[in-house]
C-alpha cells in the first residue's frame, strides 16, 4: 500500500510541473504559434523562484520572482517572433539556450557555486493538509497533503478550459491560430492576441519552475527542467491542445517518471531516468502513425 500511495503521489508531483508548461503552451497552440521556448521560461522560472525565496525569505516571493522571470523571456519571445516576424523556431531554440547559460552564469556568480545550490534559508512552498479528508485510509494519503501547487493546477486546469472554450478572449485566441487574416479583418488585431498568449505561457512555466525548484525539491540544479519543456510541447500536440486531454497526458508522464524512481531501487538512475523520454517517443511515434493514416 505504502509503495501504491508513493507511486501515486510521485505521478502528481511529476505530472505537475509537465501540465501547467502544457496549458501555457495549449494558449499559443491555439494562438498559431509554435512555441519550443516553454524549457527556457520553465527553467527562468525555477531559478528566480530560488532567487526571492532565499533572498526574501519567502515562499510567495519566490512566485513572483519566477513568474517574473519566466515573463522576462516571454517577453523576448513576443519580441523577436511577434513583432520582428523572426523565426519561433529558431528564436526558441534560442531561449532555450539562452536560459541554460544564463542560469547557470548567475547561480555561479550570485551564489558562487557549481552543479546545485541548496540551503535551509531557501523557503519551500507548503503542504495543503485537508482536514477530515487526511484520516480517509489510502485516499487521505493522496487527496490531502499535497503540495499548495498542485492544488492550484487543477484549478488553473478548469479555468483554462473554460478561457479557451467559452469566452470572447478563447474565441478570438482560436481564431489567431486557424484564420488570422480573418480576425484581422474583424478590426481584432492577431499579434494583441499572440502576445497575450505568450504572457499566459510565461505565468504557467514561472509556475511550472517554482513547483520544480520550491515544490518538487527544495534547490536550483543547472538544466533543471531536464527537458519537461519538451514533453509538455509533445503532451499539447499529441491532444491538439485539449486541456483535459493534456492533464492525462500529463498523469501518464508524470507516472513513467515516478514509476523511473521507483525502480532505481533495482536499476542503474541513468536508465531509470530515460523512462519519461522514451515514453514521449513512443508516444510521438504512434502520434505521427496516426496522422499519417488519417491523411491517406
Amino acid at each position: 500500500m505504502n509503495i501504491l500511495t508513493g507511486l501515486i503521489n510521485g505521478m502528481i508531483s511529476g505530472a505537475t510541473p509537465i501540465l501547467l508548461a502544457a496549458l501555457g503552451g495549449t494558449f499559443t497552440y491555439y494562438a498559431g504559434i509554435f512555441n519550443i521556448a516553454m524549457e527556457g521560461m520553465m527553467l527562468s522560472g525555477a531559478f528566480f523562484a530560488v532567487l526571492g525565496s532565499y533572498y526574501f525569505n519567502s515562499w510567495p516571493m519566490g512566485i513572483l520572482c519566477a513568474i517574473l522571470g519566466s515573463l522576462f523571456m516571454a517577453l523576448i519571445f513576443i519580441l523577436f517572433a511577434v513583432k520582428l516576424k523572426t523565426d519561433e523556431f529558431v528564436t526558441g531554440i534560442a531561449l532555450n539556450l539562452f536560459a541554460v547559460g544564463s542560469t547557470t552564469y548567475l547561480l555561479r556568480q550570485i551564489f558562487d557555486v557549481k552543479g546545485a545550490f541548496s540551503k535551509p534559508g531557501i523557503v519551500p512552498i507548503p503542504r495543503l493538509n485537508i482536514p477530515l479528508i487526511n484520516k480517509i485510509p489510502f485516499l487521505g494519503d493522496i487527496l490531502s497533503g499535497q503540495n499548495m501547487i498542485i492544488y492550484l493546477t487543477i484549478l488553473l486546469t478548469i479555468l483554462a478550459a473554460y478561457m479557451i472554450f467559452k469566452t470572447r478572449f478563447g474565441l478570438r485566441l482560436r481564431a489567431a491560430g486557424y484564420n488570422a487574416a480573418c480576425l484581422d479583418s474583424s478590426g481584432v488585431s492577431t499579434d494583441r492576441v499572440r502576445t497575450w498568449s505568450l504572457i499566459l505561457c510565461g505565468v504557467f512555466c514561472g509556475l511550472a519552475g517554482a513547483f520544480l525548484s520550491l515544490g518538487y525539491v527544495t534547490l536550483f540544479s543547472e538544466n533543471m527542467s531536464a527537458g519537461r519543456g519538451w514533453i509538455s510541447l509533445a503532451a499539447v500536440i499529441l491532444v491538439n491542445g485539449n486541456p483535459w486531454g493534456i492533464a492525462l497526458i500529463s498523469l501518464i508522464f508524470g507516472f513513467t517518471d515516478g514509476f523511473g524512481l521507483l525502480l532505481q531501487q533495482y536499476l542503474p538512475s541513468q536508465f531509470t531516468s530515460m523512462v519519461p523520454y522514451v515514453a514521449t517517443l513512443i508516444a510521438l511515434y504512434f502520434y505521427s502513425v496516426k496522422a499519417r493514416n488519417k491523411k491517406a
